[in-house]
């Protein structure tokens, strides 16, 4: 039964600042340029904290907590007094145009270690290793958790919980044009109802696998200082896995580090019948869902499409990541990862990679199926949209 409790907020005053000025994306798809615009927003916008700026330094971090407590101190943060669950939804256009809506719930996840006995918080993927301390320091400094990791219950019903509002505290459009909503949940029978919805079946981590693994390092060194309860914790957005409250978007392989001569497009024969895809654009997106294809894209920005030969990925898992890692399996290479056509088209413009696979986004039903055979997916086979505001809320892990 995983532990998922209400806790008293940190969250910015709005009468103080204005809130779409100190909000940011997550740490990790900013860029320098794109934390640097961010900051001169607002002196108190979130990556001051969330992102100490390196030319502090071994510093930075220090700072960065002394300027949480700071904004605390002067009234620009405000904690709430009596524990609650956070309703977090995000309403944006679809890819249809009309309006949708997403919700859940911020709550504290118990941090648990992966081989204990009947964990019921469990890895949705398998991970890359992250060798820098960056967020681990940032939690020694601040003693919080400044951004939500984002977990997916398998539990029926909690989306039923989440969809009324409570008490409105911020309304936020980011510049993609979603809003964002938070709401207090204070109310005794909806806490109890969310809690034992929680309560009732195992919560994947969808998107913040290191950030957990930095929640556990952190709970380990406080337990060692003799320090018991918030580290125990984290925070956490949870909701329901189901089709109507997730956006799946693929993550696309920028492939390198070939032998020479290697004819990529040979290599992949093997396994999947091509076709010409010309120019590739977003619309090759939709193109490949209709085919039942992946797509290989040259360095000049044509594409081939691949549909998986018939019996050529027996055993392999039904997911377009795995096909094309059976496929390259006997072929020296380095993969690269990257969100969005555009994005793709500008590495291989640049000469970052030899060529590139477009892959189909995992759906729902497969998340669930591989959660059911207590499976993991490839590295980076999910990319989950539209992203969490960071500065919405925080929690005191002191």
């Amino acid at each position: 039964m995983p532990r998922f409790e209400p806790f008293p907020g940190i969250r910015y005053d709005p009468a103080r600042v204005e809130l779409a000025a100190v909000v940011a994306p997550p740490y990790d798809v900013l860029s320098s340029d794109d934390r640097a615009a961010l900051a001169g927003r607002d002196p108190h916008n979130v990556v001051v904290v969330d992102v100490p700026d390196e030319a502090g330094g071994a510093g930075r971090y220090d700072a960065a907590g002394a300027t949480f407590r700071e904004w605390l101190a002067e009234g620009i943060l405000i904690a709430d007094r009596d524990p609650a669950y956070y309703r977090y939804a995000m309403t944006f256009p679809d890819e249809t145009g009309a309006t949708r809506t997403i919700a859940g719930v911020l709550g504290a996840l118990a941090v648990t270690d992966p081989d204990a006995p009947g964990n019921d918080v469990l890895p949705h993927e398998q991970t890359t290793p992250k060798a820098s301390t960056d967020r681990l320091d940032l939690t020694r400094a601040t003693r919080a958790n400044l951004s939500p990791i984002w977990g997916l219950s398998l539990a029926a019903g909690l989306a039923e919980r989440t969809r009324q509002p409570g008490q409105r505290l911020a309304t936020v459009t980011d510049d993609d044009g979603v809003v964002h909503q938070l709401d207090r949940i204070d109310d005794p029978a909806r806490v109890e109802a969310i809690h034992a919805a929680v309560a009732s079946a195992p919560v994947l981590i969808a998107d913040g696998h290191h950030r957990y693994g930095v929640a556990r390092q952190y709970r380990d060194e406080r337990r060692a200082q003799g320090a018991v309860g918030r580290a125990d914790l984290t925070l956490a957005f949870v909701q329901e896995l189901a089709a109507d409250q997730l956006v799946v978007q693929a993550i696309h392989r920028l492939v390198s580090g070939l032998p020479a001569g290697t004819d990529l497009a040979a290599v992949l024969a093997a396994s999947f019948e091509q076709a010409d895809a010309g120019p590739v654009t977003p619309a090759t997106l939709a193109a490949m869902e209709e085919r039942g294809a992946l797509c290989l894209v040259a360095p000049d920005g044509t594409g081939r499409y691949l549909v998986p030969r018939e019996g050529a990925f027996g055993g392999v898992r039904d997911l377009d990541s795995a096909r094309l890692d059976h496929a390259l399996a006997g072929v020296e290479h380095q993969l690269a990862f990257q969100h969005g056509v555009h994005q793709v088209l500008g590495e291989l413009a640049a000469g970052r990679a030899a060529a590139a696979v477009l892959l189909r986004p995992v759906t729902v039903a497969q998340i669930r199926a591989t959660a059911g055979e207590g499976a993991l997916m490839p590295p980076k086979s999910t990319f989950f949209w539209p992203k969490l505001r960071t500065g919405l809320l925080f929690r005191d892990v002191s």
